[in-house]
């Protein structure tokens, strides 16, 4: 344990009923951000005996409507850990294929049992439990440090190198010394905005309103598209209850909210029908979520000493649910990459950006592929009064098995899917 780190942590034990006398640490690598890139991220580099300090701002992980579907590939990964078994005991349910229902026309149009994983379906997990595992296994390391109600405010810098972060506490301001600092605090970055890197907005035309409505034995689990005129539902199973996004044209919740919550009701049984006997349970707007989309990607995801990754890097669209396991590959990629940099002392500008050129390619494709479907499939729907018509391409893969394989292969694995090499 670095010596610093021992200092502070043994005030915090002399004091702990009283603010910390202690207002600076050091560690090797401080991760901002207890989503599931910091999480994972820490949890490779305390296993590797790298010395890592992890800032969460909440005091717990217990947030709904975050994303909650754990793919293939992260689960693939899991495996290789070691910790899949464990990992499947806590509650989740799985979808082995996937059908979209459109104009009240249902189509089987991805099929994940024959990926060449271990696990050929995707976990749908809520994302606490997915955090509380992960950082339960990372606590297992003495080289593991998590900071909880600590929230980065800024980057340290020396010269042009970024050398710590400032946060604030519970038990007030900290200045964090690292030799590598990595961004993993999500979209809204509070590090991101302080490096001045040049972010690239790529738009969308939607924004989802995320609410969540019980659920019946005999509802259909493997339905998770419902499209109709101007209006999307995606469900997803959640055990008893499902978590449901409706997609709305850009800006226009106001709109929604001001048609009256009576007409928001008969827009969800208009899409489901099956959701009558209980849209009831909407009583009030403070029961529904909104989630601004945005598509953007940094132009550089490092600076001399700092090193973006996940959202803080690279927002992605809720389509397809693949913004959590980007971030996974993100952290698995920079440690591989930099695992054996940590262990000897010193991580160069170069090194740092090799985990965007690694990294890089897989994202752009991933993003090309979603401002696809935003602008073919969801735009069109927003845009439309008329009652959609299944387009072609639904039709070939509802009609022919081995097709439906392609979009799974796609959706569940991902490009260039990474693997544990520390």
């Amino acid at each position: 344990m670095h010596p610093v780190w021992r200092s502070w942590r043994n005030a915090a034990a002399r004091h702990s009923s009283t603010v910390l006398s202690m207002t600076q640490m050091t560690t090797t690598c401080c991760v901002v951000g207890g989503g599931p890139a910091g999480m994972m991220l820490g949890l490779l580099l305390a296993r590797a005996g790298v010395e890592v300090t992890v800032l969460e701002k909440h005091a717990d992980f217990l947030r709904d409507f975050r994303g909650d579907t754990v793919h293939p590939s992260t689960l693939q990964l899991m495996d290789e850990l070691g910790v899949l078994d464990r990992f499947l005991t806590r509650p989740h349910q799985e979808l082995r294929t996937l059908s979209v229902d459109i104009g009240g026309e249902v189509l089987r149009v991805i099929d994940f049992t024959h990926l060449p994983t271990r696990c050929m379906f995707v976990a749908l997990m809520p994302q606490w439990e997915f955090l509380d595992f992960l950082s339960g296994e990372a606590k297992r390391s003495a080289r593991f440090h998590l900071l909880m109600r600590t929230e980065a405010t800024g980057l340290l810098r020396d010269g042009e190198r970024v050398v710590g972060v400032a946060a604030q506490s519970a038990g007030g301001p900290l200045e964090i010394h690292a030799a590598l600092v990595v961004a993993a605090d999500g979209r809204h970055s509070v590090l991101r905005d302080a490096s001045g890197l040049r972010l690239l907005e790529h738009g969308s035309p939607m924004d989802v309103l995320w609410l969540r409505l019980s659920r019946r034995d005999e509802d259909a689990t493997q339905t998770v598209g419902h499209f109709g005129a101007g209006r999307a539902l995606i469900t997803l199973d959640r055990g008893d209850y499902w978590q449901c996004a409706m997609v709305i044209a850009k800006g226009s919740f106001e709109l929604v909210r001001s048609a009256g919550l009576e007409n928001f009701r008969k827009e969800i049984v208009r899409l489901a029908p099956y959701f009558a006997d209980r849209v009831v349970e909407i009583a009030d707007w403070d029961q529904v979520s909104l989630l601004t989309v945005a598509v953007n990607r940094l132009e550089r995801w490092d600076l001399p000493g700092l090193l973006l990754i996940g959202d803080a890097a690279h927002a992605m669209s809720p389509i397809g649910g693949v913004g959590i396991n980007l971030a996974i590959q993100d952290a698995v990629a920079a440690a591989n990459i930099l695992v054996p940099k940590l262990r000897a002392g010193a991580v160069t500008p170069a090194d740092l950006h090799a985990v965007q050129r690694r990294r890089e390619l897989p994202t752009k494709l991933t993003q090309a592929m979603q401002l696809l479907v935003q602008n073919r499939v969801i735009r069109t729907v927003l845009g439309s009064t008329e009652t959609p018509r299944p387009p072609l391409v639904a039709r070939l893969l509802d009609r022919s098995p081995v097709l439906r394989r392609i979009p799974a292969r796609v959706l569940g694995m991902g490009f260039r899917p990474e693997h544990v090499r520390t």
